[in-house]
């Protein structure tokens, strides 16, 4: 699904046909001026390198499990875990299986907050 205002109550798949056997691929299912809910794709042994949301974000496996470093700590994320960062937190993952993960973000704060 590409990128769409969204419709009260509009239902949007959140598991893929299929897993992604490798790379990755970042789809999203929803977009507002607000917030963001991104679809990311993550094959097995795949790493996403040490990056930053301007926005805070929540990140949550719903299929397989990675590996997600932020804060000097490195969590083991499995199927029906999340976590939240705050904004502009560094962060990096690696898929540990072939997983499917959401990632929510909300707008970046306002320039001096």
């Amino acid at each position: 699904m590409s990128e769409h205002a969204p419709s009260s109550a509009d239902v949007i798949d959140v598991l893929p046909r299929e897993l992604l056997t490798e790379g990755h691929r970042m789809d999203s299912l929803l977009k507002t001026p607000t917030f963001e809910v991104k679809r990311l794709l993550l094959s097995k042994g795949k790493q996403i390198p040490t990056h930053q949301a301007p926005g805070e974000i929540t990140v949550q496996c719903v299929a397989g499990r990675i590996a997600f470093t932020a804060g000097g700590e490195t969590h083991d994320l499995e199927a029906g875990r999340m976590l939240y960062l705050r904004a502009r937190e560094p962060h990096s993952l690696v898929g540990l299986e072939h997983s499917v993960v959401l990632v929510t973000k909300l707008a970046g704060s306002p320039a001096g907050s």
